[in-house]
């Protein structure tokens, strides 16, 4: 059969296969391909479109011929990011400066390659033709290489229902947001076409199915994805988009793992029960803080919040992790920068500790990898704790009520310091309760968002480019699906709101000293984020009007400040004041509802 289908194929043409059959051309009967096949074919149209895109000249068959190899690279999306998912991320990485940093002395600086670098090359006012057509051939060589190692024969049902979800996370959280196509906006339209690699992967297994009419109800659902998605990138509703569709779909697809008899063997951010991206039930919280992380448990959470505001910590007994972060204020302190021992400013803006458990750096300048390892640096500095972490451990192992409730949490009836800062950031890491009205809305447990607030979250997840860079559903730079680095970021920061002068905190560039990492700081959070001002890493706006003036005039770059290697586009964003003031009422709706 396979022989076959492939003598169809005329020797530089390309295949499209439709929705959910294809046509034999010795039989002329309905046939369905296998899913290696599926692949194969897509490939060889990705390759062959992609090398008629590099003998192209003139600007418009350029771009169409571009539009044509970005539509087989997102119908090969779901299979690429699943079985192939660090070769689809380099194909699939933004137009910035790619920098690694391991230690000091491995620090690695690339150059971007990928889609999205040939995008903003074709619809940028000028094409360098011999860089692009080099770009475009590695493209090429490095699709040629996915498919000589394709492993897709060997995926089992297990993996092919995650491939599937994580295509309908993928298109919620960055594929509709322009996140991965930033000059053309064809986000929509990839969209639709890798909602129809889904309908086909699904009917390929329909045999999978027992329950036919649930088989059905996923065309049906798609056919519905599909009509919605055939819309334009400003006017599309992606509030909505997520609360119908993506919410239906993770709803069937929890009915297909049972339908067909499916063991998932492992866990990785997202649960494999999860149903929904907005609630505090649905992430592995391991995952983000590893596996030797304490067991979260009521007594252990209330053990680390009494710990959490115990000034006795610190060498001096004035200081507790509750001074920079208080809960009435989401886990900040409202100065512009944080005041430490004898009154004395530090470096920086308290940032929220809600929902940093979500993230895979600690500081603004990501020098702590966890949580554990964040308070050592807060216990040793002269400034904040100003003690050590055998004076951390002298202490509570001294306190009898704190060994009771050891003893009672843990059966120790001693403790490290190691398991003194295990016990605090289990209860930083119940901070996110995932309780805000946005949540209850794109839950649809409420029916309470206005017109304004609707406008906001759409402009947000739109053309304002706000989640970008703050991804749902953490709306922090943790990068979904994987969620498994949080972005650093170059916006051209100003030393105060009246001036036109680069803040002089060099940020990242303070750990190791990497040129290319100047002035870069880790994306945070922004819920909560009515009740966390100032705002920066230096505390510089007061307000989130001046906030949104920032980025509404295309950051510090925007704004006439000389900011090297900014990632933000220097472009004004043309916002009006309606548009800056719904965006100002969705970003309230982030706040959480709870008592902490």
């Amino acid at each position: 059969m396979k022989d076959t289908f492939t003598r169809c194929i005329k020797k530089g043409a390309y295949l499209t296969i439709g929705l959910f059959f294809v046509i034999s051309c010795d039989t002329r009967k309905p046939t369905t391909p296998t899913l290696e096949q599926y692949y194969s074919e897509n490939v060889d149209s990705l390759v062959y479109q992609l090398q008629l895109l590099e003998k192209s000249n003139d600007l418009a068959s350029i771009q169409a011929r571009y539009r044509k190899s970005r539509m087989y690279f997102k119908r090969l999306e779901p299979i690429m990011q699943f079985t192939e998912v660090e070769n689809y991320e380099t194909l699939n990485q933004p137009n910035l400066l790619q920098v690694e940093e391991e230690d000091q002395t491995n620090i690695r600086i690339q150059q971007p390659e990928g889609f999205q670098v040939i995008e903003e090359e074709i619809f940028s006012n000028e094409i360098d033709l011999e860089f692009l057509k080099s770009k475009i051939n590695f493209i090429i060589s490095r699709i040629q290489l996915m498919k000589k190692n394709n492993s897709v024969e060997k995926m089992k049902p297990h993996h092919i229902l995650l491939a599937v979800r994580t295509s309908i996370i993928s298109v919620a959280t960055t594929g509709v947001t322009g996140f991965d196509s930033p000059a053309a906006l064809h986000s929509l339209t990839d969209a639709k076409n890798v909602y129809q690699s889904l309908s086909t992967i699904l009917s390929i297994n329909e045999s999978a199915f027992t329950d036919s009419s649930l088989f059905e109800e996923w065309k049906n659902e798609i056919d519905a994805t599909l009509s919605d998605l055939d819309s334009d990138f400003e006017s599309f509703d992606r509030f909505h988009f997520i609360k119908n569709h993506t919410n239906k779909q993770f709803d069937l697809w929890n009915q297909t793992v049972k339908d067909w008899g499916v063991t998932i063997p492992i866990e990785l951010a997202l649960k494999n029960d999860a149903t929904t991206l907005f609630s505090r039930n649905s992430f592995n919280i391991n995952y983000f803080s590893g596996q030797d992380a304490l067991e979260s448990t009521k007594d252990l959470i209330e053990l680390g919040k009494e710990l959490f505001y115990d000034k006795n910590l610190s060498g001096t007994n004035q200081m507790s992790c509750g001074s920079c972060h208080q809960p009435e204020l989401a886990f900040t302190d409202g100065q512009v920068k944080s005041i430490g021992l004898n009154e004395k400013a530090l470096l920086r803006n308290a940032p929220t500790l809600k929902y940093v458990a979500y993230q895979s750096d600690f500081f603004y300048d990501k020098r702590a990898g966890n949580l554990e390892g964040q308070m050592v640096n807060v216990v040793n500095d002269e400034n904040e704790f100003h003690s050590d972490l055998s004076k951390l451990f002298n202490y509570v192992n001294n306190n009898t009520k704190y060994m009771e409730q050891f003893q009672l949490t843990l059966g120790l009836d001693s403790v490290s310091d190691y398991q003194i800062r295990q016990s605090i950031a289990v209860y930083i890491r119940s901070l996110a309760p995932f309780s805000s009205k946005f949540d209850r809305n794109i839950r649809g447990e409420e029916e309470t968002f206005t017109q304004e607030e609707l406008k906001g979250a759409n402009l947000f997840m739109g053309t304002a480019g706000c989640a970008t860079c703050h991804f749902l559903p953490f709306f922090n730079g943790t990068v979904p699906p994987r969620w498994k680095e949080t972005e650093l970021e170059n916006l051209g920061v100003p030393v105060t709101a009246e001036n036109n002068t680069l803040d002089t905190d060099q940020g990242r560039f303070n750990v190791y000293s990497t040129e290319e990492r100047k002035s870069f700081f880790k994306t945070p959070t922004i819920r909560n984020i009515s009740l966390t001002a100032p705002y920066m890493h230096n505390g510089v706006y007061n307000s989130l009007e001046q906030v949104i003036d920032f980025y509404n005039a295309g950051g510090g770059e925007g704004m006439g400040i000389h900011v090297p290697l900014q990632t933000l586009p220097p472009d004004s964003l043309h916002l009006s004041d309606a548009d800056l003031n719904a965006l100002i009422a969705f970003m309230k709706t982030l706040n959480d509802e709870d008592d902490y």
